[in-house]
């Protein structure tokens, strides 16, 4: 049984609220004024700036859940605190966004329907962070990672927004999506079809006294169709690419989904540019990821190594679930990667 980390956490919390403006008129209608907690790593006060590192959650998370007390776990302060102690990094900025959406999570690129979230990332809280935090300021001195959702999220913004980050770190970050939501799409309709209907779905989460985990499931995949392909005129501009009674593959709506699969953003010559541009590229998956994704990460790291571009590729004995050990790797990479 791992050891349970009792120590309290020897840094800063502080709190910072944005308007934002790139969230507003999503058709979730969800807020669009959000809390992005920092935590200020032990010796922020000692160095003359910081590196800005931002956390990207998976699905149904939220910035602030990495932040709380776990059992047998350590949060995430907590494993910085003891990463600079065992010399692996220094001291950080750590932001924690709240990007949790009434779709039960994020993949952090900007939709009509969840919300302008890349532009809220970029263009709100970068600014407001430097100019109010003692950080670095500048692409080189920023790193952004995440897993699952967080991952693709993290990976999406080293191939679109280069000029933003200096390092990335994709913990089993969704791609190949032929792999990965080959099997969803029948089951997702047969949990509408069990409420007559998306209608009827979203109104049965509203009045549920509690969500189960195929609900949660249905929902991603909801979420997806609202994040990649979203229909203005649907409810929450959630829109699948598939025949609702037959589940074909609709042509047209499947590639607007694959505009978005890493593994086929990588054939962009502005996403390879982009991606050679970086200081650290850091990605790494489970072998029994049980949402397929190691193939397509497989897939990326061989496409990337015929590029010639730089990054670091692990896979290690693992499943997609309880994996934030990982970043006792990845962490002290992107710190690396950012200083020296």
């Amino acid at each position: 049984m791992p050891r349970h980390p009792f120590s309290s956490v020897d840094g800063e919390f502080r709190t910072f609220t944005i308007d934002s403006e790139a969230l507003q008129g999503n058709l979730l209608d969800d807020p669009s004024t959000r809390e992005v907690l920092v935590y200020l790593s032990p010796g922020w006060d000692e160095v003359e700036g910081l590196p800005l590192f931002v956390d990207l959650v998976g699905f149904t998370g939220s910035g602030k859940a990495h932040s709380n007390w776990k059992p047998f776990q350590e949060s995430l302060p907590q494993r910085i605190d003891r990463l600079i102690k065992e010399g692996k990094m220094g001291p950080i900025a750590l932001a924690l966004p709240d990007c949790f959406t009434s779709l039960g999570g994020n993949q952090y690129i900007n939709s009509q329907a969840m919300g302008n979230w890349a532009d809220f990332l970029l263009f709100e809280m970068i600014p407001l962070l430097e100019a109010e935090l003692p950080v670095k300021k500048g692409r080189g001195n920023r790193a952004i990672f995440g897993k699952s959702s967080g991952g693709f999220g993290a990976m999406v913004h080293g191939m679109l927004y280069s000029e933003q980050w200096g390092a990335i770190a994709c913990h089993s970050g969704d791609m190949g999506f032929d792999r990965l939501f080959a099997g969803d799409f029948p089951k997702a309709l047969m949990a509408l079809e069990k409420h007559d209907g998306l209608e009827g779905f979203l109104s049965h989460l509203e009045t549920c006294k509690k969500m189960k985990g195929e609900d949660f499931h249905t929902l991603m995949i909801l979420a997806m169709g609202a994040t990649y392909d979203a229909d203005p005129e649907a409810p929450k501009g959630i829109r699948l690419p598939v025949d609702p009674r037959t589940c074909e593959l609709i042509p047209e709506r499947w590639q607007a989904w694959l505009d978005w699969d890493p593994v086929v953003m990588l054939e962009r010559k502005d996403v390879q540019k982009n991606l050679a541009s970086l200081k650290g590229l850091f990605i790494d998956c489970g072998q029994q990821d049980q949402y397929n994704i190691h193939f397509g990460t497989r897939q990326l790291a061989v496409r990337l190594e015929e590029l010639g571009i730089e990054f670091t590729y692990e896979e290690f004995d693992d499943t997609h679930s309880s994996i934030d050990y990982r970043m006792d790797i990845s962490l002290p990479f992107l710190y690396r990667s950012l200083t020296e």
